[in-house]
C-alpha cells in the first residue's frame, strides 16, 4: 500500500502541469477514521444509550474557586476534577473564566503539566498548546470587562457561581459544578449552555503501557497511540491522546451559519445522520465537491446563531483539527453543536448581542476588523496559470484597452520563477521585470506574483533558511523535506521569530529579487495549509515540529495565518520611510481567525460547472458572516473550460464579490473577455463596467467594515430578521449598507427571475444600471417578484432609503478615477426619506491613518431637501479634493405625483439654480450640479402646486 501511495504521488509531480483529478475523498480522513474523531463520536454515542443514568466524571472542586483582580478587572479561576474509578489520582484541570470587552465571556480549561520525562529528548513542550489567541487575537493585551460592570457571586450551597454583566447587568452566567455546565442569559433568557449533553471530555496525558487503566465505560482506544488511517501510519503521536470535546445548546435558535471554509449551504446543515461532520482542517484538496462538509484551505471556529430578537457567537479558540457535529432535528425548538478538536487547550468565547451585525463588531473588537485595502484592489483582477513571459503580460494588458475593459491587476503564477525557485525570476521569459512594472505603472496598473512557503532545495534562499534553522522540522527534529511544485522542498516556519527577518531580507528595496523601485507590485501567497504532495492528506505530518517544541497537530490551521503576516510584516518594513509607502495587498488560500486585519482570500480550486457558480455566493456570504469580508471565487472556474454563456454570467455574478479575479488553470483555454467574441465580450464589458462605477460604494463598504466587522457581501437576513424566510436565502445578498439587493443569474439558459423582497419597503430596480425606465416595487407583504431577462441582465434592485456614490467615467483603472465626478443616486423610501455616506482617502497610503487624510461625508434627503454634511475631514485632504465634484443627481420617488418647478443648490457663500430633468418613471435627474464635494450643501426642490392648491 505504501507503495503504491508513492506511486501514485510521483505520478502526481511528473505529471501536475497537465492532469486534472478530481477531488479524491479517500485521501482525506473522515470523523470514523481520524482517531480523536472516533473517540468522542463513541464516547457521545455512550453518553446517549446511558441517559439519565450517566454519572459526569467531571466536578469542580468548590474549595477551588477564585476570584482574582487584576487590569482593573475580576477573573474567576478553580479546578475541575476528572475522576477515573480505576486509579486512585484525580486529574485536575485549571479553569479560567473572564469578560471581555463587548460583553465577550471567555472560558478555557487546561491541564496540569504533564510529567513527560522523556518527551523532552525529542524535543517537544509537555504542555498543551495555549497560543492560539496569540495568532487569532488583535492584541496580546486582552481588553478585558471593567470590573465596575460585573459582579461574582458564590451561591450558598457552593454548587454554581452567578456572574452579571453588562452595562445594565443584562447578561448572566451560570457556572455549575457537579455536571459542570456554564449557562449564558440575556435579559434573564438562557440563550446557550455548554455542556448540557454532558458531551464534555477532556483526555488527560496517561503512559501508554498503563492506558486501559485509564478508561472509562464510556470510552475506546482507537487510534489513541497510533494513526490507522493509511496515509499518516507513521505518525507517532508522542503525547498520545489529547482531545478536546465539547456540546453548545442554543435555546430557541434553529438557524446557524459560519465556520467555513465549505462549499456548502449557507444556513449549516444537519448533520446527526450524516458520517460527515463539518471539518476545519486547512487542506489543499483539488476539485472540491460542492454541498460538502469535507475540509478545504481556511478554518475559522466561529459560528453565529440568530433568531429574530438575539444573536449569538461561539468562538472556538483552536488551531488543530477539528470537526463539529451539527443537531437540528432532536429538539424541537433548539439546536446543538458538538465540537470536537485533536489537542490543545478548551478555550471557547461567547458572544451575545441583539443583532449578527452587533455579534460581528464584539468578535472584531477580538479578533481585529478587515483591513483598509488600497482601492485598486477592488478593481479588476486577471490571472491565470500562467501569463508565459513579459511579452504575453503587456499584450493582454494592451488589448484590454484596445476593447476598453477597465482592470488594475494582472498577476503572475509560480512560471515566472527561475525553476520554481521563490524570489527568483526566469531571465529568458522576464528579462526585465522593472520595465515591465514601468510599462504597467502607465496606466495605474499593477503586478502580483505568487510566493508559496515550499522553498526548492539547493538554492541561495532556501540554504539560508535552512542554515539558519527557519525551516519546519520532521518528527525528529531535523529539517523536514516534502515536495510540492518545485520537487523536494522545505517550508519556512512563520512561528519562529528567526524567520521573519530572513523574509524580510527579500522585500527590501535593494533587494536582487524585488528591489525593483516600484510601489506597484503585490503579493500571492498561496499552497499555505501547508500543502505537501506527499503528505497525508497533501499537507504536513502531524508529528512535525515547529519553533517552541510544538507539534504541527497544535498549530496547523493557524499556519497559513502566520505565513501571510510574515509577508504583510516585510512589505510594511519594506514601505517604511519610503515616499511611494503603499498599503500592501495579499491574497492567501489558507486562513484562520484573524487573517482579515492582513489578507484576502479566494475559494480555491472551482470548476467552470454551474454548481460552482452557483456554490461561491453562500460560500462568501458565510466567509464574510465570520468577519472574512474580502473574499471571491476564481470567475470561470480555475479547472476546466466554461461555455460562453457561463462565463459571462459568472462575470457578472462576480462583479459583486469583494474580491474580483478571474483565473484558470495552467490547461484551460485561454478566455479573456474579448475571446468570446460579441455578444459576450460587450456583456462582459458592461459587467466589469457597473464594477467600477460601483467602487465609491464598494469603498465605503469596506471602510465601514474595517470599523465595524459588518458583511460586504450581506446575508438578507441581517435586514430582515423578523421574516423567517429570509434565514434561508442564500442566493441574493445585500452590497454592504448600500441598500442594493442583489441576485445573480446562476442557470443555464434562465430566461425568467424571480428576486426575493424580504421587507415591505419600495425597491426600485437597478437592472442594467442605466435606470433607463424605473419600475418600482412595493409588496403588502415579503414575497418574490418575477422579470424577465436575456443574457444581459444583471438583476438587481435598490431598496428606498439608501443613497449611494458612483463614478460613472470609463477609465482604464483605479488610479485613473481618483479626480472623476461622482454621481449620487438618491432612492427615497416609504416615508419619503434616504441618507447614504461616502468615504474617500487617497487610496493608496496609510496617512488616512497617520494624518488624518480622509473624507467622511454623509448624504440625507426628503422629497424636498437634499443635504450633504461633512463629518470629517482635515484642511490637507480638503484642499486636496477640493476639484473633485459631485456632477449628477438622480432621485428615485415612488410617491412622486408633482412636477418640480425648480431646484436650488447651496454651497458655502453660493447659490445657484440646477439644470434638471422632469420627473419621468418616478425619476428626477439633476445634471451639471458642480457641488464640491469637500463642502457640505443643501438642495432646496420647489413643485408646481398641483389644482387642488391653487
Amino acid at each position: 500500500m505504501k507503495f503504491i501511495r508513492q506511486f501514485h504521488i510521483i505520478l502526481i509531480l511528473i505529471w501536475a502541469p497537465t492532469l486534472v483529478f478530481g477531488v479524491k475523498e479517500s485521501l482525506f480522513k473522515t470523523c470514523e477514521n481520524s482517531g480523536f474523531c472516533h473517540r468522542n463520536k463513541y464516547f457521545a454515542e455512550s453518553i446517549k444509550n446511558e441517559g439519565s443514568n450517566y454519572q459526569s466524571r467531571y466536578s469542580i472542586a468548590p474549595e477551588s474557586i477564585l476570584i482574582e483582580s487584576k487590569l482593573n478587572t475580576k477573573i474567576i479561576h478553580g479546578q475541575i476534577i476528572k475522576d477515573i474509578p480505576t486509579l486512585a489520582e484525580d486529574f485536575i484541570l485549571p479553569f479560567e473564566l473572564s469578560i471581555l470587552e463587548g460583553n465577550n465571556i471567555r472560558f478555557t480549561i487546561n491541564e496540569e503539566q504533564r510529567h513527560i520525562a522523556d518527551i523532552k529528548a525529542i524535543n517537544i513542550t509537555n504542555y498543551r498548546y495555549n497560543q492560539t489567541s496569540d495568532w487569532a487575537f488583535v492584541t496580546s493585551e486582552l481588553p478585558y470587562l471593567a470590573e465596575n460592570l460585573f459582579k461574582v457571586e458564590i451561591d450558598q450551597s457552593k454548587s454554581e457561581v452567578i456572574v452579571h454583566y453588562g452595562e445594565s447587568n443584562e447578561y448572566k452566567a451560570i457556572l455549575t459544578f457537579n455536571p459542570v455546565t456554564l449557562t449564558v442569559f440575556y435579559n434573564d433568557i438562557p440563550q446557550v449552555i455548554a455542556n448540557h449533553q454532558n458531551f464534555f471530555n477532556f483526555e488527560h496525558w496517561r503512559p501508554k503501557e498503563s492506558n486501559y487503566e485509564h478508561l472509562t465505560v464510556e470510552e475506546t482506544d482507537y487510534g489513541m497511540f497510533e494513526d490507522h488511517f493509511v496515509d499518516s501510519e507513521n505518525d507517532k503521536i508522542p503525547l498520545g491522546p489529547e482531545s478536546i470535546a465539547l456540546d453548545f445548546t442554543f435555546k430557541g435558535f434553529k438557524n446557524l451559519y459560519g465556520i467555513p471554509e465549505h462549499a456548502d449551504s449557507l444556513n449549516l446543515k444537519d448533520t446527526t445522520d450524516s458520517d460527515q461532520p463539518y471539518r476545519l482542517y486547512n487542506v489543499d484538496i483539488f476539485e472540491y465537491e460542492t454541498n460538502s462538509r469535507m475540509a478545504m484551505y481556511g478554518a475559522i471556529p466561529l459560528l453565529l446563531a440568530v433568531k429574530p430578537e438575539i444573536s449569538l457567537g461561539l468562538f472556538w479558540i483552536n488551531g488543530a483539527d477539528t470537526f463539529i457535529n451539527v443537531d437540528k432535528t432532536s429538539n424541537e425548538e433548539d439546536s446543538s453543536t458538538h465540537w470536537i478538536s485533536e489537542n490543545g487547550v478548551l478555550d471557547f468565547m461567547i458572544i451575545i448581542d441583539k443583532t449578527p451585525a452587533n455579534i460581528n463588531y464584539n468578535y472584531g473588537l477580538i479578533t481585529g476588523f478587515t483591513q483598509l485595502p488600497p482601492l485598486f484592489s477592488l478593481g479588476y483582477h486577471q490571472c491565470r496559470w500562467n501569463y508565459n513571459d513579459e511579452k504575453d503580460v503587456l499584450d493582454v494588458n494592451q488589448l484590454m484597452d484596445k476593447h476598453q475593459f477597465p482592470y488594475d491587476t494582472i498577476w503572475l503564477d509560480i512560471e515566472y520563477t527561475d525553476q520554481k525557485k521563490y524570489f527568483t525570476w526566469d531571465k529568458h521569459k522576464f528579462p526585465s521585470p522593472k520595465q515591465l512594472l514601468k510599462s504597467l505603472d502607465h496606466t495605474g496598473r499593477n503586478l502580483v506574483i505568487i510566493i508559496d512557503p515550499h522553498l526548492k532545495t539547493n538554492y541561495f534562499f532556501s540554504d539560508e533558511v535552512i542554515k539558519k534553522q527557519a525551516c519546519i522540522n520532521d518528527s525528529k527534529n531535523t529539517t523536514f523535506y516534502g515536495h510540492c511544485w518545485p520537487g523536494e522542498s522545505v517550508w519556512i516556519d512563520t512561528f519562529n521569530p528567526t524567520s521573519q527577518p530572513i523574509w524580510d531580507s527579500q522585500f527590501e528595496w535593494n533587494n536582487e529579487f524585488f528591489g525593483l523601485d516600484s510601489s506597484n507590485v503585490f503579493l500571492w501567497n498561496d499552497m499555505n495549509e501547508p500543502s505537501v504532495f506527499n503528505g497525508p492528506e497533501t499537507s504536513a505530518p502531524k508529528d512535525n515540529i515547529h519553533f517552541g517544541g510544538w507539534e504541527h497537530r497544535s498549530v496547523h490551521n493557524i499556519y497559513g495565518l502566520t505565513y501571510h503576516e510574515a509577508t504583510y510584516e516585510s512589505l510594511i518594513k519594506r514601505t517604511k520611510g519610503n515616499t511611494n509607502r503603499t498599503r500592501p495587498f495579499i491574497l492567501t488560500r489558507s486562513y484562520f481567525a484573524g487573517s482579515q486585519r492582513t489578507a484576502a482570500m479566494w475559494t480555491g480550486d472551482n470548476m467552470s460547472k454551474w454548481e460552482y457558480l452557483k456554490i461561491s455566493i453562500p460560500m462568501v456570504l458565510t466567509s464574510n458572516i465570520v468577519n472574512m469580508p474580502f473574499s471571491g471565487a476564481d470567475v470561470g472556474g480555475f479547472f476546466g473550460n466554461p461555455s460562453k454563456e457561463l462565463l459571462t454570467r459568472w462575470y457578472q455574478a462576480g462583479i459583486w464579490y469583494p474580491f474580483f479575479r478571474a483565473h484558470a488553470h495552467i490547461d484551460a483555454r485561454r478566455r479573456e473577455p474579448w475571446i468570446a467574441g460579441e455578444p459576450y465580450t460587450s456583456i462582459m464589458r458592461d459587467a466589469v463596467l457597473l464594477r467600477y462605477a460601483l467602487l465609491p460604494t464598494l469603498y465605503t463598504a469596506f471602510y465601514e467594515s474595517s470599523k465595524t466587522g459588518i458583511p460586504i457581501f450581506k446575508p438578507i437576513f441581517y435586514e430582515a430578521l423578523t421574516n423567517p424566510k429570509s434565514y434561508s436565502i442564500d442566493d441574493e445578498f445585500f452590497f454592504g449598507n448600500s441598500g442594493l439587493l442583489v441576485k445573480p443569474v446562476t442557470d443555464e439558459g434562465a430566461d425568467r427571475h424571480e428576486i426575493y423582497i424580504p421587507d415591505t419597503e419600495v425597491y426600485y430596480d437597478y437592472t442594467n444600471r442605466s435606470l433607463p425606465s424605473i419600475n418600482v416595487y412595493k409588496l403588502d407583504e415579503p414575497g418574490y417578484i418575477k422579470k424577465d431577462i436575456s443574457l444581459q441582465d444583471i438583476p438587481a434592485l435598490i431598496k428606498g432609503g439608501h443613497i449611494i456614490s458612483l463614478k460613472e467615467r470609463y477609465r482604464r483603472s483605479t488610479r485613473l478615477m481618483v479626480n472623476d465626478p461622482y454621481t449620487l443616486i438618491i432612492a427615497l423610501n416609504n416615508n419619503g426619506v434616504a441618507e447614504g455616506q461616502l468615504y474617500i482617502d487617497d487610496g493608496e497610503s496609510f496617512e488616512f491613518e497617520n494624518s488624518g487624510e480622509l473624507a467622511l461625508v454623509k448624504f440625507s434627503a426628503t422629497e424636498s431637501t437634499i443635504n450633504s454634511q461633512i463629518l470629517e475631514i482635515n484642511d490637507t485632504f480638503k484642499q486636496k479634493i477640493s476639484s473633485i465634484k459631485i456632477e449628477k443627481i438622480i432621485i428615485l420617488n415612488s410617491k412622486s405625483n408633482k412636477s418640480i418647478e425648480s431646484i436650488s443648490i447651496k454651497q458655502g457663500d453660493e447659490e445657484w439654480q440646477a439644470k434638471f430633468d422632469g420627473t419621468v418613471d418616478k425619476k428626477t435627474i439633476i445634471h451639471n450640479a458642480k457641488i464640491k464635494v469637500s463642502e457640505s450643501w443643501d438642495i432646496q426642490l420647489i413643485y408646481e402646486p398641483d389644482h387642488d392648491e391653487l
